[in-house]
C-alpha cells in the first residue's frame, strides 16, 4: 500500500475538495453540487462538478474524475505520492516515513538533479573558450551577460559524451541520464549525448526545478530546435517558459509570446511578465497554469500567418476561462524581438499598452476583409461581424454595435435583429452538440470498459449500479455477504468492491479519497463517473438483490456459451483437473 490508512484518513479529513479546485476552476453552487469550466479539456458550458459530501469530482464533458488527490495529480502533472505530499503540505500534516514506495519520487529527484548539474555544464562551456562560438551568437541577438546568467543559458559542446563523462563523474548513472533525456541510447548500447554543438536554454517549473532543455542551432542547419522529450519531471503540454519569472513580476497581466527567444529578448527589456508555452502549440493545460498566476494576458505571437493561426487557437483556449485577453497590433518587425530592435522598447511598449481586447480585434480583422465604401461591403460586413458581436458582454456589445451602425450608416437595430437570431439558433446548436458529446462519451466508456472485460453492456450497467449502492447505502453489505468477488469481471471492478467491503469492516467512509491508494487515477475517474451517474434508490435492498441476481444470469450465460464453444476433450478436461 503506498500510504499507510490512518494517514489517509487524517488527509481526509483535513482537505476539502472544492477548496482545492477552487484555487484552479472558478466554481458556481448549483443546488448542491459545484459547477464550473473542465481544465482538462475545452467547454463552453460548465460540466464539470465538485460534490462536497463525496469529496469528489466528474467531468460529463470528458469523463475526467476522482478525489482531491486525482485532482492535484492531473492538474499539477504529479505521481500519486508527490500529490498526496503537495496535499499535505497544504494541510500542515508531516508525510509518515514508512507504508510508501516513493521509488517514482526519487526516480524524479532524481532527473531533477542530473538536469541542473547539467544547466551549470553547459553555462560553463559557454563562458570557456569552447563555447566562444556561442557566446557570440547571444551577443549578436544583443543578450548581456545578465541576461544569459538570469536564465542559466549555456552551449552543448560538438561532442558525443561531454557531458555524458561530467555527469558520471559526479554520480550519475546511464539509467538516471537516460531516463532525464540528457543522453540516447545507440544501436551497440552504447550512449551519447543528445544535446551537441547548440546552445542551450533551460526550461525551469514554477517551483524552480530545471525539468528540460530547449537546444538551437548556431547555423541554419535542420533541425532547428530540439528539446527534450517528455519524462517522469517533465511534460512538454504542461510547462510554460519563464512562468517562474512572471509569477514574481508584480503584475497581474502576463505577456505571451511563442519563443523563448522572444521571452528572454522581452525580459531584458524590462517585460519580466513574459511567458511562452512549451511545445508546437499552446495547450489547455498551458491555459489552466497561466490562469493561476494572471487576471488578463497579452497575445504577443508573430506578425505572420502562422503567429496569425496559433493567436486564433490561443484566444480559443483563454475564452473558456475567466482571463480577459488584449492583441497588439504589431508593426515593424515580424516578432517581439525584431520589434524592440527596430524601434526601442518604448514604442514596443505603447503597442503592448494599446492592446485591443479580442471583440476589438476581431472586428477590426472582419473589417479589413470587405469593402465598406460599397453597399454591398457594408451589408456583407454587418453580417459577418454578428458572430463576433455574439461572444462579447452585452455592455461591450451595445457599444460596438453602435459604432458598427454609424460607421456603416444603417440602424443599430437592423444588426442588433440579426444578433438576437444568431443567439437563439446558436444556444440551440450548442446545447445539442455539448448534449450529444455527453451522451458519445457515456456511449464509449461503457463500449471501452465492455471491450476491457469482455462484459456486455448490461454486465457492466448492473455492476456498476450494485458498486454504487454499496458505497451510498452501506447496510447492503449484509446482502453482499453471499456474493463472491469472482463473481464481479476481473481487475477494477472487483478491485472497487474489495475496497469498498473493506471501508465498510473498517469504519471508513467510502470517498474517493480511499480509494487513492488502490486505483490509478483513470480508474478513479471512473469510479467518480460510477457515483456521478448514481441515483437515489427508493428501495436500496431490494434493488442491489436485483444487481446480484442479473450479474449471475449474466455470468451463467457466458459460462453455458463457453462451454457450448469447447471441443469434447476441453470439456472432459474441466471435470478431470
Amino acid at each position: 500500500m503506498p500510504v499507510n490508512e490512518s494517514f489517509l484518513q487524517e488527509l481526509k479529513y483535513k482537505t476539502d475538495i472544492t477548496d482545492i479546485v477552487s484555487t484552479y476552476v472558478s466554481l458556481k453552487k448549483r443546488g448542491a453540487t459545484l459547477v464550473g469550466l473542465c481544465p482538462f479539456h475545452n467547454e463552453k458550458t460548465p460540466s464539470f462538478t465538485v460534490y462536497p459530501e463525496t469529496q469528489s469530482f466528474y467531468c460529463f464533458g470528458c469523463g475526467a474524475g476522482g478525489d482531491a488527490v486525482t485532482f492535484i495529480r492531473k492538474i499539477e502533472n504529479l505521481d500519486y505520492i508527490d500529490a498526496v505530499k503537495m496535499l499535505a503540505q497544504r494541510a500542515g500534516l508531516q508525510m509518515p516515513t514508512d507504508g510508501f514506495d516513493d521509488s517514482i519520487s526519487k526516480r524524479r529527484r532524481r532527473i531533477y538533479e542530473a538536469n541542473r548539474a547539467a544547466a551549470k555544464y553547459f553555462h560553463s562551456v559557454l563562458m570557456s573558450e569552447e563555447g566562444s562560438k556561442a557566446l557570440e551568437y547571444y551577443r549578436n541577438r544583443k543578450f548581456t551577460l545578465h541576461t544569459i546568467r538570469k536564465f542559466g543559458l549555456g552551449y552543448a559542446p560538438d561532442k558525443w559524451d561531454g557531458l555524458l563523462k561530467h555527469l558520471r563523474s559526479q554520480g550519475f548513472s546511464l539509467t538516471e541520464l537516460y531516463e532525464a533525456g540528457l543522453v540516447r541510447k545507440g544501436q551497440k548500447n552504447n550512449y551519447y549525448d543528445f544535446f551537441r554543438n547548440r546552445v542551450m536554454t533551460p526550461i525551469i517549473d514554477v517551483r524552480g526545478n530545471v525539468v528540460a532543455f530547449g537546444g538551437r542551432v548556431l547555423d541554419d542547419s535542420k533541425p532547428k530546435y530540439i528539446n527534450t522529450n517528455d519524462t517522469l519531471a517533465y511534460k512538454k503540454t504542461n510547462e510554460v517558459f519563464g512562468l517562474n519569472f512572471a509569477k514574481d513580476s508584480g503584475k497581474s497581466e502576463i505577456i505571451l509570446c511563442e519563443g523563448y527567444m522572444d521571452v528572454i529578448a522581452m525580459n531584458q527589456a524590462g517585460f519580466t511578465n513574459c511567458v511562452a508555452g512549451c511545445g508546437t502549440a499552446l495547450t489547455n493545460e498551458q491555459v489552466h497554469l497561466i490562469s493561476r498566476y494572471a487576471n488578463e494576458v497579452v497575445l504577443a505571437y508573430d506578425n505572420d500567418e502562422a503567429g496569425r493561426k496559433a493567436l486564433d487557437k490561443a484566444v480559443n483556449l483563454f475564452r473558456n476561462t475567466d482571463i480577459k485577453i488584449r492583441i497588439p497590433a504589431f508593426e515593424y518587425g515580424k516578432d517581439p524581438d525584431e520589434i524592440i530592435k527596430n524601434v526601442g522598447v518604448e514604442k514596443f511598449g505603447a503597442m503592448i499598452d494599446r492592446a485591443m481586447n479580442e471583440t476589438e480585434y476581431n472586428i477590426l480583422r472582419m473589417r479589413g476583409r470587405y469593402n465598406i465604401a460599397t453597399t454591398q461591403g457594408k451589408i456583407d460586413f454587418a453580417s459577418a461581424v454578428v458572430p463576433v458581436l455574439a461572444q462579447a458582454e452585452p455592455v461591450e456589445r451595445d457599444l460596438y454595435m453602435s459604432r458598427i451602425a454609424e460607421e456603416i450608416g444603417i440602424d443599430k437595430s437592423s444588426i442588433d435583429a440579426q444578433l438576437q437570431e444568431y443567439i437563439r439558433s446558436n444556444r440551440r446548436r450548442q446545447r445539442k452538440k455539448e448534449w450529444n458529446a455527453t451522451v458519445q462519451n457515456a456511449i464509449r466508456e461503457n463500449q471501452q470498459i465492455s471491450h476491457d472485460t469482455g462484459e456486455t453492456s448490461k454486465m457492466i450497467k448492473a455492476v456498476d449500479r450494485l458498486l454504487y449502492l454499496l458505497i451510498k447505502y452501506p447496510d447492503c453489505m449484509k446482502l453482499a455477504s453471499s456474493f463472491e468477488t469472482d463473481e464481479l469481471p476481473a481487475g477494477f471492478f472487483r478491485k472497487v468492491f474489495d475496497k469498498i467491503c473493506e471501508n465498510i469492516k473498517n469504519g471508513y467512509d467510502n470517498d474517493l479519497m480511499n480509494f487513492s491508494s488502490v486505483l490509478s487515477a483513470d480508474e478513479l475517474g471512473r469510479l467518480a463517473g460510477i457515483i456521478a451517474r448514481g441515483n437515489h434508490s427508493d428501495n436500496p435492498k431490494e434493488e442491489f438483490m436485483d444487481c446480484m441476481d442479473l450479474i449471475r444470469k449474466e455470468n451463467a450465460k457466458k459460462h453455458k456459451k463457453s462451454a457450448a464453444d469447447m471441443s469434447d476433450d476441453e470439456f472432459r478436461k474441466m471435470f478431470n483437473t
